[in-house]
């Protein structure tokens, strides 16, 4: 196959942007929520439209992964044009949040409307424009692209679901040399951006009783122990006085890649006007390569409905976020001791361990790598940045399980001022057009690397 010229690829792209950004709109207009309570019809719908789409884009072979409790995944399959072509595992999902309160959007969240530069719509970028810009490399290359394309396009990854621990037990089917994951996207608009690690997570349960049942505060307060004063207490110790976390064992290194500016951060937070951030070290130590205690929910009387008695029980629901390499059993057990230990006022705490998931952190260097900063410089103009994130994706640990000698490539047609899962979330449709170069030129430079590579140095699966 003849090398493309970059201009070739812009120019075929930008071909291309009226089709798909049409396409773009009939998918987002599709409510395909796949939380419960929600209909099942507008999934299957979604899922129906992405595979007739892959099929007029000369996708050969297209399956159906069903699984118990799950939307059915696509899963498109492209062979490779000659025998030392590497395959690409392009991912992308086609289900969405639920809207939340409708009355906070700017226009309905399943019309989608167009704003400056792009479209609102719940989903239009998380994730059918990451959806999106994976036919979009299809029809740029006339469905014969120069490497061979495996897809996986799920439909329930925003609830969560069994499909995160299948690639292992099916790893000839995920086989690949490389896999682009296509749920996220640029630090800011207009600069490219590769996120190379991704913060595991888990949470705990924190409970406290000290009475049988609610007494007088005039009478029984100031020896009887309160409970929710005990909760707080301990709740207290995990974090010192300037914000740090205070948890033994959890690990915090350096961050030495690009990342927000306070007030960037302060916006995107919509943190009051005035307040200061809280912390100590650089935003991408804080939020990536350092851990986060996040208490996420507390049960204690309400206010409105607040009695004058001493509260007998207190409970809480707590959120940690770690380093991406460190192992999960042992952040999880890190914030359990820490909190078993606390006695505020010589009361012992109840502590539950809850769900846990690991972290991922990308190798680099490696011939795809090489290839994706390449591209992403020809899409976007400028080099390209690094960042980690402190969302979790559970199923990139799966698929790294399956092929565990592919690098793994975190990009896609997102930013990270999108509005993803919050009202009037939308995608810049120059985001969109860069990310198709990028994929497209992406894949022009691996198949290149590839073929030169020593026997080897690619990890592939030869």
């Amino acid at each position: 196959m003849e090398p493309e010229h970059p201009s070739s690829l812009e120019s075929r792209a930008d071909a291309l942007m009226d089709g798909l950004r049409a396409d773009l709109e009939r998918l987002a207009a599709i409510p395909s929520i796949a939380f419960p309570g929600y209909p099942p019809e507008p999934v299957q719908q979604a899922h129906d439209l992405i595979v007739s789409l892959l099929r007029e884009a000369g996708v050969p072979t297209i399956e159906r992964i069903d699984l118990p409790g799950t939307a059915p995944v696509i899963y498109g399959e492209i062979p490779p044009p000659e025998p030392d072509a590497p395959t690409v595992l392009l991912y992308g999902h086609y289900d969405v949040q639920p809207a939340g309160d409708e009355s906070l959007w700017h226009s309905p969240p399943f019309e989608p409307t167009p704003v400056p530069g792009g479209l609102r719509a719940r989903g239009v970028a998380d994730d059918k424009s990451s959806v999106i810009a994976h036919l979009g490399l299809l029809r740029l290359y006339g469905g014969r692209p120069p490497v061979g394309i495996k897809l996986v396009i799920e439909g329930q990854e925003e609830y969560g679901s069994p499909f995160d621990e299948h690639p292992p037990t099916d790893p000839g089917r995920f086989a690949c040399d490389a896999v682009v994951i296509a749920d996220l996207g640029n630090l800011r608009p207009g600069t490219p951006t590769l996120t190379t690690g991704v913060r595991g997570a888990c949470e705990v349960t924190v409970e406290v009783r000290t009475l049988a049942e609610p007494r007088h505060s005039g009478e029984f307060g100031g020896a009887a122990p309160d409970a929710l004063l005990v909760l707080l207490r301990a709740l207290a110790t995990l974090h010192d006085a300037r914000g740090d976390v205070a948890v033994p064992g959890l690990r915090r290194e350096p961050w030495d890649g690009t990342t927000y500016t306070d007030e960037e951060f302060g916006d995107l937070a919509s943190v009051v006007d005035g307040l200061p951030l809280i912390g100590t070290g650089s935003l991408g130590e804080r939020l990536w390569s350092g851990p986060a205690v996040t208490v996420i929910g507390l049960d204690a009387p309400a206010v409105d409905h607040a009695a004058s008695a001493v509260v007998p029980y207190a409970r809480a629901r707590v959120n940690l976020r770690f380093h991406p390499l460190q192992d999960p059993l042992e952040a999880r057990a890190a914030l359990v001791e820490h909190l078993r230990a606390q006695r505020p006022f010589g009361v012992p705490l109840t502590v539950t361990p809850g769900d846990t998931g690991p972290g991922f952190e990308a190798r680099t260097g490696g011939p795809a790598y090489r290839a994706a900063l390449t591209a992403l410089k020809e899409a976007w103009g400028t080099e390209a940045s690094y960042v980690a994130t402190g969302g979790s994706i559970p199923l990139v640990n799966g698929l790294a399980r399956a092929a565990p000698e592919a690098e793994v490539l975190l990009f896609g047609a997102q930013d990270s001022m999108c509005n993803l899962h919050a009202p009037n979330e939308r995608v810049l449709l120059s985001e969109l057009r860069n990310t198709v170069v990028a994929m497209a030129a992406f894949v022009r430079e691996y198949a290149a690397d590839y073929r030169s590579a020593r026997p080897g140095d690619a990890g592939g699966t030869r």
